[in-house]
């Protein structure tokens, strides 16, 4: 008989990343451009929670998620290091971050899709690694011909990054808590992604996924 998960899988840890890292990816998306909140997994129990409303103007661009059984630690902060030439101590201890473009109108997160990486947005967040990997959904009839971020217009790659310097920023705020280090192409998005496996698997081991 054929055995069967009978419960839902923690998107972070129970799913696998996908069996052709990092060319194709497995990404979880909790955020679509329609939210009028800030959903984020919980870390415990694997359910969507409200994290915070969206306070502001700003809008997700892109569907935004992360990619399972990743995570942001030492060897993602040596990289950065590495390409800024600055020095940043650790990762944000999150999963990887992902924008997936799409062509489709989604209207709730919640959701596994699979994503071909393109680049990736390399982000310090209150001096933390916080890197965002830029990707098209597979077999999309609009981007599926998107093959690295160079492909990209402009006004994407300026609204993703604007949405991500303006996220957290409060009006009058005198420093804000977000920078953008840079955008990299898929090569780099392939190693950044590589780098947080590892840094998961030196964190929590390997594990059994659906």
């Amino acid at each position: 008989m054929q055995n069967i998960n009978q419960f839902k899988a923690h998107p972070w840890h129970g799913v696998s990343p996908g069996d052709n890292l990092p060319k194709e990816v497995t990404a979880y998306i909790e955020v679509v451009p329609s939210d009028t909140v800030k959903y984020e997994i919980d870390k415990k129990s694997g359910f969507l929670i409200i994290d915070r409303p969206q306070k502001f103007s700003n809008v997700a661009p892109a569907l935004y998620g992360f990619i399972p059984q990743t995570y942001c630690g030492t060897l993602i902060a040596e990289f950065a290091s590495q390409q800024t030439g600055r020095t940043i101590a650790k990762g944000d201890g999150d999963p990887l971050d992902i924008c997936v473009l799409c062509e489709p109108n989604i209207p709730n997160g919640d959701f596994l899709l699979h994503a071909i990486p393109i680049g990736g947005i390399r982000m310090i967040d209150k001096g933390e690694a916080d890197d965002k990997i830029i990707a098209v959904l597979k077999s999309d009839e609009v981007y599926a011909n998107w093959l690295d971020v160079t492909d990209v217009p402009d006004v994407l790659i300026n609204r993703l990054k604007h949405y991500f310097l303006t996220y957290k920023t409060i009006p009058g705020a005198e420093l804000p808590t977000v920078e953008i280090a840079g955008v990299y192409g898929r090569e780099e998005a392939y190693e950044v992604i590589r780098k947080s496996r590892l840094d998961y698997q030196q964190k929590f081991g390997e594990n059994n996924t659906i």
